[in-house]
């Protein structure tokens, strides 16, 4: 009988103990997997091997990081979706997620419902930058020279519907300028060109540019944020130059598929935020200027789906189509 028991506690990955003396969940029979819809290497998948080193140890259950490469992150997604619901699989969401919605027409899974969001484990602002010899030296000058010279600024990006690029057309919704979409493939190409001047303007994470800016190869001019960054403490925040709504954050949300039970989603809320309020984890997340988050799976559900409004709004009011 008490095999019988222990065989069904087992049957989720991470199993409560309601109790008085509440313990860590039993071991499941099953690894969890932690699908990452990206290459090994970005910031989604240091999260992902940061929260799965934590929460294994945590749960005493063996984590696995699964990188599920494909169809700028659908194959992964997809997979996560069709998973069994019982807390084995769950999936990393980031920007890219709320930003396909708009972008990809007929996705194989809803992205509303596919999945109950877990929590929103980290962010990190975007800053815009300009190569040091525009003539600008704030965000009043620059949105000046812009409306001045309609089209002959240009702001470049890693490519149709990336975080860069969403951010540099909500400049251009918001400021109310006419700058020129340089698209290029990945990050570095187009930091080269803006250090070399043949773009003017990028919106990127403050992790990115970071280095550039502290060289001196290029100047910040706004974080686009609520606060100020740690990391840019005298460059002013989006309210400040007078552009309230122009905030955006790159972000990293763990969730599981729908039907995921409630109390399990409640394990590992608490879990996951358990190990990212760690000094080793706090250490590695300010060594790559990430903030940590660890709200509530509410919190997390407001935010992606928030996400996901805002920025299929921008798409459609922008006409993006993707590549």
């Amino acid at each position: 009988m008490q095999r019988l028991i222990a065989t069904a506690i087992s049957c989720v990955a991470l199993t409560l103990n309601t109790g008085a003396s509440a313990q860590p969940t039993q071991p499941s029979n099953k690894p969890i997997t932690i699908i990452v819809p990206f290459a090994t290497g970005g910031a989604t998948d240091i999260v992902a091997r940061l929260v799965a080193q934590q929460l294994g140890s945590r749960t005493n259950t063996p984590v696995i990081v699964e990188n599920k490469l494909g169809g700028g992150g659908v194959v992964g997604r997809s997979a996560a979706a069709r998973a069994t619901p019982d807390g084995t699989t769950l999936l990393t969401m980031d920007m890219s997620y709320s930003t396909a919605a708009g972008l990809t027409p007929n996705l194989p899974y809803d992205p509303k419902t596919a999945f109950i969001p877990i929590t929103m484990a980290v962010s990190v602002p975007h800053v815009l930058v300009v190569n040091p010899n525009v003539p600008a030296k704030n965000m009043k000058e620059l949105i000046a020279l812009a409306k001045s010279q309609p089209d002959k600024l240009n702001f470049g990006s890693g490519g149709i519907g990336t975080n860069t690029h969403l951010g540099g057309e909500l400049f251009k919704s918001l400021a109310g300028v006419s700058v020129v979409h340089v698209p290029y493939k990945g990050a570095g190409a187009v930091l080269a060109d803006l250090m070399a001047g043949q773009v003017q303007i990028l919106v990127s994470t403050v992790t990115t540019v970071l280095p550039y800016i502290q060289s001196g190869k290029l100047r910040p001019l706004m974080v686009l944020s609520d606060q100020r960054s740690p990391a840019l403490p005298d460059v002013p925040k989006a309210s400040e130059v007078g552009l309230p709504n122009m905030t955006m954050d790159f972000w990293v949300a763990f969730a599981a598929p729908k039907g995921t039970p409630a109390p399990v989603i409640d394990r590992l809320n608490k879990e996951i935020n358990a190990g990212l309020n760690t000094p080793e984890a706090q250490k590695s997340l300010n060594d790559m200027g990430l903030i940590k988050v660890a709200g509530s799976s509410d919190d997390a559900a407001k935010t992606v789906y928030g996400e996901i409004d805002r920025w299929t709004a921008l798409i459609k009011q922008q006409g993006i189509k993707p590549e």
